[in-house]
């Protein structure tokens, strides 16, 4: 059984377009390491691409996508932690320099939680792995009681940054090279209908939006 048709056109696309012009640079990945100086911890959602959001070419960011672009407190049980391991992975062995948790608008998990339901039961994966957001959610609930509901989700998407933000930091060796000054942590947000990208400002406890100059 061969791939989607619009995989396979794609797939040439590539080849006879990005490739085509950049098969000096891909040799060169194919054979050396990666050095990517970023690591992008996104949402899973397919309108909200990094490496299209931030006209990335291949090699330079290192990307970890999940269901609403969380990241979990610090906990080495022997479970399995696919997050925890990719940042554990950029920040130890590709050395980044950067970490970037960026959000983005009208996400479906968040939407879930702030409707006042789960994705699905509580016995499956969704439901445990959105579990961290209600708290958050409440809280942001209790400040912006009386904002729409749209208004109320992106402060909850917001909001669910801020907290990533504070989980990553839980993680000792993070925390150690980001006290070194060899890894600095950041929050964004995209807007998707906008295609605006909002960033986060942890001394004013801010939003706000990046101008074309910036």
């Amino acid at each position: 059984m061969t791939l989607p048709k619009r995989l396979l056109d794609g797939y040439a696309s590539f080849r006879s377009g990005r490739y085509a012009e950049e098969t000096e640079r891909y040799a060169k990945l194919g054979t050396g390491a990666q050095k990517p100086a970023v690591m992008i911890i996104a949402c899973c959602d397919s309108r909200a691409a990094p490496e299209t959001i931030f006209d990335a070419g291949p090699g330079e960011i290192f990307v970890m996508r999940n269901v609403a672009n969380l990241v979990p407190p610090y906990a080495p049980d022997g479970k399995h932690h696919s997050t925890s391991a990719a940042i554990e992975f950029a920040v130890l062995s590709l050395g980044v320099k950067h970490i970037v948790v960026m959000g983005h608008g009208r996400c479906g998990g968040i939407r879930a939680v702030v409707e006042g339901g789960d994705p699905l039961s509580a016995g499956d994966f969704i439901g445990k792995w959105m579990s961290d957001v209600r708290d958050v959610a409440t809280a942001v609930r209790h400040e912006h009681s009386h904002e729409d509901d749209r208004d109320l989700q992106t402060a909850v998407e917001h909001a669910s940054v801020e907290h990533s933000l504070a989980n990553l930091r839980t993680f000792p060796w993070v925390r150690m090279k980001e006290n070194k000054g060899d890894l600095t942590v950041h929050g964004a947000w995209f807007d998707i209908s906008l295609g605006e990208l909002h960033i986060y400002d942890e001394t004013g406890k801010s939003w706000s939006l990046v101008g074309l100059n910036a």
